[in-house]
């Protein structure tokens, strides 16, 4: 199948790439939805509740360290290289994708090549007056006093740069991923169950743009009957004798 999915990359003009939590979980990060995930044992905190209450903001920050204690370790697996190396060749023109770990630029990929549907929870903002808060600085605040993180310049709520349950999805950046998406011939869907919308109706909409869909994933997904090409096997080993990775 390797080989189908090289050969549908190189007959293509371009592709666009979109990648869910599967291609990080070969670098060691949980898939929050999966059984057994973080958010089957522990309801996510909703955006209102999270701007309602100062207590849930401690909590929704308690959960955010520990959770990065794993997430800072990781590193870029095969999967980020070969999509790396698919970009850089001008092959591919963009990733889309729902994570916020960073990983896509870690390996190497340009930050303006990257379109972080989700966010990115690498770093912190404030959401009144939108000031940039790098995480050390929120834990040392966080640490310091018994009440939620509040902005260094405003006093405003700090909150992770990650889009929450019941949050507006980021405005530019869908609007980038659709321009993306409508300019590809090739939508390559990359370890997404496909079930989380608005996210998943992208590779719905390059189908119907008449883009050739592939989708590589361990799991069957819900747009597996209207692919052109579905690979069920691990990301990494799969995508990296496709971009011809050592």
């Amino acid at each position: 199948m390797s080989s189908e999915l090289k050969r549908a990359i190189e007959e293509a003009y371009r592709v666009v790439i979109f990648t869910g939590a599967g291609i990080s979980t070969e670098s060691g990060i949980p898939d929050f939805r999966s059984p057994g995930g973080l958010w089957t044992k522990m309801a996510p905190i909703d955006f209102s509740d999270f701007i309602r209450s100062e207590e849930l903001r401690r909590e929704a920050w308690r959960r955010k360290f520990e959770i990065d204690k794993t997430i800072v370790a990781a590193e870029p697996n095969k999967g980020h290289m070969a999509i790396a190396k698919l970009i850089d060749s001008g092959k591919a023109s963009h990733v889309i994708t729902q994570n916020i770990d960073n990983l896509h630029q870690n390996s190497g990929v340009p930050a303006e090549r990257i379109i972080e549907l989700h966010g990115n929870g690498t770093y912190a903002k404030c959401l009144d007056c939108g000031a940039r808060h790098e995480l050390h600085e929120v834990k040392a605040i966080y640490d310091a006093s018994p009440a939620a993180p509040v902005c260094k310049s405003c006093g405003g709520i700090v909150k992770s740069a990650t889009i929450s349950f019941g949050q507006a999805m980021p405005e530019e950046e869908m609007r980038r991923a659709e321009e993306a998406t409508l300019g590809c011939d090739l939508f390559l869907a990359i370890g997404s169950s496909l079930q989380v919308y608005p996210a998943a109706g992208f590779p719905i909409l390059a189908r119907r743009n008449g883009a050739m869909l592939a989708i590589l994933n361990r799991e069957p997904t819900p747009l597996d009957e209207i692919a052109d090409l579905v690979i069920h096997d691990e990301i990494g080993p799969t995508l990296a004798p496709v971009a011809m990775l050592n």
